[in-house]
């Protein structure tokens, strides 16, 4: 079972997301609750959490101090951020957290299944995304006109297409463009609008259709060459986007021929 912090000091929306989680995560995950960032470092010691979802703009202690402080306590917990888009300058000192991913509030479903996923996978192994902490490049580069963004959109595809079958993060690519992790995951919502786990996670969902069009391909292969170590995590997030398993699928695109 994996222990969920979920820190949102607006309660409706609080309760919201917990009902959305248990519904698809159900008797896998334990939520606990706070209201503000002091009852979230209170509940991470007591609780030991796996993952921490933290609302940026929370009174008193905001999501990011409650962020320093847990990830002093731990280097494993995986960080989610909910954030809104003119918040996201004050999520500057968000950059040596090693947050997973950023949250736009409200969340799409999809967003969220991706990131959820994702931090369970990290959770299992005890660690979080890459290396990371790390200062940023250069500074934030808080406006981008038309042309400028075209250009770093196109540089991200690449990216992307170039690394999708390796073990990368949002923090990778943010590394890359020298962007810190807030402003990067601004952008690319705003050239791809949805966030850079979901955009990833379909790309490698749809090279591997492609690859288990081969009905000799195995379903462990497939899952190693578009980026998944673990198959059994692969099955599980092909099935969620696919609605049928990898080995479903493959079987049922050769009976087509």
């Amino acid at each position: 079972m994996y222990r969920i912090l979920l820190a949102d000091d607006e309660q409706i929306e609080r309760m919201a997301l917990a009902r959305r989680l248990i519904k698809h995560f159900g008797d896998s995950i334990a939520i606990s609750e706070a209201a503000d960032g002091a009852d979230a470092i209170a509940i991470f010691e007591r609780e030991k959490c796996q993952i921490a979802i933290l609302d940026i703009a929370m009174p008193e202690l905001n999501g990011v101090e409650a962020a320093e402080r847990i990830r002093s306590l731990s280097r494993d917990c995986v960080i989610i951020f909910l954030t809104a888009y003119d918040e996201f300058s004050y999520a500057k000192r968000a950059i040596v957290i090693r947050a997973l991913d950023y949250l736009l509030k409200p969340c799409e479903e999809e967003e969220l299944l991706a990131v959820m996923e994702e931090a369970m996978r990290l959770a299992d192994i005890g660690s979080n995304a890459g290396p990371e902490p790390h200062e940023p490049d250069s500074e934030l580069h808080e406006s981008e006109d038309g042309d400028a963004k075209s250009e770093v959109a196109a540089r991200i595809l690449e990216y992307i297409k170039n690394n999708y079958m390796k073990e990368i993060s949002m923090q990778d690519a943010a590394r890359m463009l020298h962007y810190s992790d807030a402003y990067f995951c601004k952008l690319f919502k705003q050239c791809f609008d949805q966030n850079f786990t979901t955009y990833l996670t379909k790309v490698r969902i749809s090279e591997a259709k492609k690859l288990l069009m081969n009905k000799n391909a195995s379903v462990k292969d497939v899952s190693i060459q578009v980026g998944y170590f673990d198959s059994n995590y692969f099955a599980k997030v092909f099935r969620r986007i696919t609605g049928m398993l990898p080995s479903e699928f493959r079987d049922g695109q050769n009976a087509q021929k």
